[in-house]
């Protein structure tokens, strides 16, 4: 039986990290000592839920946390650091913190230390995520013990729900352009100057225009889609932006 731990403090833990190509010791304190902090804990990067939706969406809503009061992000697996690093860049999740708990013993202390040889994956980490303030848990959500790996209730959504059931969550935003189009250029830097986050899809050897066409209806680039509407093009978006 997995225990809830709300209102205990985390283990005390010193994990070896990777900076500059050399081992860096970083405790528990440096981690959550005077700050807010959301945990979640997975199975193991590369693997696919993990990859495809948990790290993904934490970091998707990294912002909205932070105006909500949340100092960091920390991903934690039992993993070495070279893995995490490798898995982080893979991932380009630049606002959350990855975490290696390679000998498991964050884990442990955790109480959520559990076993799959079945999958071949040894000792490693129930999936949960919690709320930590100052060192002490909050809040924690821990997924169901039932057969396999499942993925209710530790995700980024039900956690800010738990923080602010009100807070706006970004829409989704992706822009197709195409290389050296100054019009999609100016797109972009529109994007990024309202400080939105945007998936690019570049035509090229997979798409083409003819797949603009087929989706839009037009010939041009760019096209934007906002919150699975499509926006238009250039001009089209810096009337909706404004």
């Amino acid at each position: 039986m997995l225990e809830n731990r709300e209102n205990q403090k985390v283990p005390s833990v010193t994990f070896k990290t990777r900076k500059n190509d050399e081992f860096v010791d970083v405790s528990s304190d440096e981690l959550f000592k005077g700050k807010t902090v959301i945990v979640f804990s997975l199975p193991g990067a590369f693997t696919p839920t993990c990859s495809s939706t948990h790290l993904p969406r934490y970091n998707e809503l990294a912002g909205v946390f932070k105006e909500n009061g949340v100092d960091d992000i920390i991903c934690m697996s039992v993993n070495d650091a070279f893995v995490m690093d490798a898995w982080k860049e893979d991932q380009e999740a630049e606002n959350v913190t990855l975490i290696p708990d390679g000998n498991g013993e964050f884990t442990e202390g955790m109480g959520m230390l559990v076993d799959k040889s079945d999958l071949g994956f040894g000792k490693r980490s129930w999936r949960y995520s919690m709320l930590v303030k100052d060192g002490v848990i909050e809040k924690q959500f821990i997924e169901p013990e039932v057969p396999g790996d499942p993925f209710e209730v530790s995700d980024a959504d039900t956690m800010l729900n738990h923080i602010n059931p009100k807070a706006k969550k970004p829409e989704a935003v992706s822009i197709i352009t195409k290389p050296g189009c100054p019009f999609c250029a100016n797109a972009k830097a529109l994007l990024q100057k309202k400080g939105i986050t945007y998936d690019e899809i570049s035509l090229g050897h997979d798409a083409t225009l003819r797949s603009v066409r087929a989706i839009t209806g037009r010939d041009t680039v760019p096209q934007v889609f906002i919150g699975g509407k499509h926006i238009g093009g250039s001009e089209e978006l810096e009337k909706y932006v404004a």
